[in-house]
């Protein structure tokens, strides 16, 4: 049972880890709204008969960055495609050279192929017709750089002819316009059409010459023009203060469990006892301590990669994974059975410890007593990285430097004072109290993972209504157990209640009455960043939550167009806890609500919905080469094509034309300065479009 356990806790983390979104530049400290783009390729066809050509593909790395061949083992390998177009045929496999450099990754479990500067791919091709071929494709590949690796593009487009006598040369350019045509040669390209947000939509509507190039419009980047206001606030700093806060909050539970409480004073008294080094020894354990867990994080980061988020973080599969895991630690910790690591595990850094001397053998007394409490720190740990993870690469070191020290502290400061020691409570039944009250809050965090998910796909079946009935039992029965009214398998019979127990027992009550007008519509704002967003509530007796007239760019548009109005383009995400945070607590505001209702055509775009496009409408994007399969693709693309970033949430002001009208904003919840914001676009949208 604990070796199932433990495989089922390394596949979700390995799922976790690959959902991380950030851009592998995050790593050299750039920023990751920028797109990355660290290979440059060229491109050139030289004719060797009548009608035979070679292509040639030259590709060269930045400083630092390399990627990977075709026959790489343990990685992404690189991958040719050739659109299937008539008129040509491939003779033979693309050749490569030079020979890449190899190197067996223990990690990757491969022998790994690879180029740090520069390599040359051929592909020798016959033209089968004597009109003028068009040779289209993609090629697929991974580049990487202080192990973080991202996933990249490059599309090609040669003409060639069985007649032509010149040589063509292609410079590397942005993604090009191949016909309006998919790499099945029928499917049409045109991002500028009209695409619904039902996949059962599928009408068109004939648009004159004037309104398709309006369309296009629409969507042409308007990064240059965006630079000249400056970039977006930015919550990176914010971030990284509050995943340290976190899990420095998660290190002080961690000891009050009863795996690692009572280690406290057995360990300080080793550390006592040995009068000369003794308090230098604490330190060095402590610090142990913190070097084992910042390289828990840093490693499971490290290993798998960071690679998309909105691909991943949205899935059904890694989010039923983590719903499963965490109701595993929510059994747990009620009493159902424990999670603990091979036994064998233990003993050998026991017999480390013992076999070795100095500093060694206090590094390895530490990493024994990270072993030995992981049936308890396990699952917060677990958690911890969960919602680190999302927050960049650097999200799980931060996290787990908070959580280190907070865990590290008593045993270094008792040893350092151990008069201390005297005011520490005994160990007894209040530990597994502290266990039964994580299983409640573990149940609870569960239910955010299927909501995104639920939301994601549509699914239906953890609408607001329920999502809330099921959290106000939840931290009902978390009441009535800290009254001792609920007993589980572990407890000892509560004789008498503590005033901490009361107290505990008051918010947890508090909480499940406060949550009850949510039923109703209530916005509840304390919770907005976990619970769905209302517009998945079909009863709401509240108005005080603004609804965007449109979940469809070109429709939004053209309605503003029509009346007259600027726009707000509000990029945000079912699973996007920030966009909630700013709906339920900046744009309940009255003066923002009435902007945002009466003065903006407001259009929320919703990047990670995975309901499918119409087969007609799906395409390759002329921005990323990559496939538009669903609606979140679409606006995702559309973010980064067009106004060149890839977080949410992001607000874009703009008059119908598509042109922007001031600069962007993103996550802040300073209610005055998003007045500012807003009245900013609707003055100069006034001043541009004079009646």
């Amino acid at each position: 049972m604990n070796s199932t356990l433990l495989k089922s806790f390394v596949l979700a983390f390995s799922f976790l880890i690959l959902s991380s979104g950030i851009k592998a530049q995050g790593l050299a400290g750039l920023s990751t709204n920028e797109v990355v783009d660290p290979v440059s390729w060229t491109q050139e066809s030289k004719k060797i008969s009548d009608n035979e050509y070679l292509l040639i593909f030259k590709a060269t790395a930045d400083e630092h960055w390399h990627f990977y061949s075709q026959y790489t083992e343990g990685t992404m390998p690189m991958a040719f495609y050739f659109d299937d177009i008539e008129g040509y045929k491939l003779v033979g496999k693309v050749s490569e050279s030079p020979k890449p450099k190899e190197e067996y990754d223990d990690l990757l479990g491969g022998l790994t192929k690879y180029w740090d500067k520069t390599a040359t791919f051929k592909q020798k091709v016959k033209i089968t017709s004597a009109n003028e071929a068009d040779i289209h494709g993609a090629i697929e590949f991974q580049a990487c750089i202080d192990g973080a690796c991202t996933m990249l593009t490059y599309n090609f487009k040669f003409k060639l002819a069985s007649i032509a006598e010149k040589t063509q040369v292609e410079e590397a350019k942005p993604v090009p316009d191949i016909d309006n045509k998919t790499h099945a040669g029928e499917v049409e390209n045109d991002t500028t059409s009209a695409i619904t947000t039902s996949a059962e939509s599928t009408n068109k509507t004939e648009v004159t010459i004037d309104e398709d190039e309006w369309k296009k419009m629409l969507w042409e980047p308007i990064t240059e023009q965006l630079s000249q206001y400056g970039n977006a606030n930015s919550i990176t700093d914010k971030t990284f203060i509050f995943i340290f806060i976190l899990g420095f909050i998660g290190g002080l539970i961690a000891l009050m469990t009863p795996c690692v409480w009572p280690m406290i004073p057995m360990t300080v008294s080793f550390f006592i006892k040995k009068k000369e080094s003794g308090k230098r020894d604490a330190i060095i354990y402590g610090l142990s301590i913190v070097v084992v867990y910042v390289a828990l994080g840093l490693g499971v980061t490290a290993i798998f990669g960071a690679d998309a988020l909105n691909a991943m973080a949205t899935s059904a599969v890694f989010n039923i994974i983590f719903f499963v895991v965490l109701l595993i630690f929510a059994a747990s910790f009620l009493g159902a059975f424990e999670i603990q690591l091979p036994t064998k595990w233990t003993n050998k850094m026991d017999e480390k410890a013992d076999t070795t001397s100095g500093l060694i053998s206090i590094f390895f007394m530490a990493f024994t007593l990270v072993l030995v409490s992981f049936s308890c720190t396990g699952p917060i740990i677990g958690t911890l990285l969960v919602e680190s993870v999302t927050k960049g690469m650097w999200g799980p070191a931060i996290g787990m430097t908070g959580f280190a020290i907070a865990l590290a502290m008593p045993f270094t400061l008792f040893a350092i004072f151990p008069s201390m020691m005297k005011s520490m409570p005994k160990s007894g039944g209040w530990l597994n109290s502290v266990k039964v009250v994580l299983g409640f809050l573990e149940l609870a965090l569960a239910l955010k993972f299927l909501s995104v998910a639920d939301m994601a796909y549509h699914w239906g079946i953890l609408d607001r209504e329920v999502f809330l009935v099921l959290w106000i039992v939840i931290f009902a029965l978390l009441g009535i157990y800290l009254l001792g009214k609920l007993t589980f398998s572990h407890d000892s019979k509560v004789e008498k209640i503590s005033v901490t127990r009361l107290s505990l027992a008051i918010i947890s009550l508090s909480f499940a009455l406060y949550m009850v007008p949510g039923l109703w519509g209530a916005p509840l704002k304390a919770i907005s960043a976990f619970s769905p967003p209302q517009v998945t509530q079909d009863f709401d007796l509240y108005d005080g939550t603004v609804h965007a007239k449109f979940d469809n760019y070109e429709e939004g548009m053209a309605y503003a167009k029509k009346h007259e109005m600027p726009v707000l383009v509000d990029f945000t995400g079912w699973g996007c806890v920030n966009c909630r945070n700013m709906e339920y607590s900046v744009w309940s505001d009255p003066q923002v609500k009435d902007m945002l209702e009466n003065e903006y055509v407001l259009i929320s775009l919703y990047v990670d919905d995975k309901t499918p496009l119409p087969e007609e409408d799906i395409h390759i994007s002329t921005f990323s080469g990559n496939k538009i399969r669903n609606i979140g693709n679409l606006w995702s693309d559309l973010q980064m094509g067009k106004f060149g970033q890839s977080s949410q949430p992001y607000y874009f002001p703009m008059d119908y034309d598509g042109k922007p009208l001031t600069g962007p904003s993103s996550y802040d919840l300073d209610i005055e300065k998003y007045r500012k914001f807003l009245k900013k676009g609707i003055n100069e949208f006034k001043k541009r479009h004079k009646k």
